[in-house]
């Protein structure tokens, strides 16, 4: 009778873990095969996203930079161009990634819950529009391909981490 008791609860507890809804998704890679792969993917448990920085000249996404919690990334990308950072509103999350690329990363816009476009680069090239594929999900890390330039780029989408204040922004 105990074994029958036991295997019902072990079929239970099996079954309500399958149905557990899911939130993690992915979207990419937007690019070309070049440079070196790169992943934030360890850095999402420093925190949300907080800050962005991003190098560009007249053609291309040149190199990137993100912020977690108070962590930034490692640079990856080249050098040369200019560099724009911005910083996300406490609480702010991207739900968005739009952009163009031909060879390398030509544009990169994010769009946050807050209704800001933060937007870098040139418009032309092959256009891309990454959204999460689960309800009330945010950008959680990025990966990709970099070497003199941001080669390519992959979006990594789950709920914002419920364990995390909310940063000031110029921390």
């Amino acid at each position: 009778m105990w074994t029958f008791m036991l295997l019902g609860l072990l079929c239970a507890s099996a079954s309500a873990s399958a149905i557990q809804a899911r939130s993690s998704s992915y979207n990419g890679e937007y690019g070309s095969g070049g440079g070196e792969r790169f992943s934030h993917s360890g850095l999402q448990l420093e925190g949300p996203i907080t800050a962005i920085r991003v190098r560009v000249n007249s053609l291309y996404i040149v190199g990137l930079q993100v912020r977690y919690g108070k962590v930034w990334s490692d640079y990856v990308g080249g050098k040369l161009g200019d560099l724009e950072e911005i910083f996300l509103h406490p609480g702010e999350s991207v739900i968005q990634v739009s952009g163009k690329y031909k060879y390398y990363l030509r544009k990169l816009v994010f769009v946050t819950d807050k209704g800001r476009y933060l937007s870098f680069g040139k418009d032309t090239g092959t256009s891309f529009n990454a959204v999460p594929l689960h309800p009330n999900t945010v950008l959680r890390f990025i990966s990709g391909r970099a070497g003199l330039f941001v080669n390519a780029i992959g979006l990594h989408w789950d709920n914002y981490p419920s364990n995390y204040p909310s940063y000031p922004s110029n921390c």
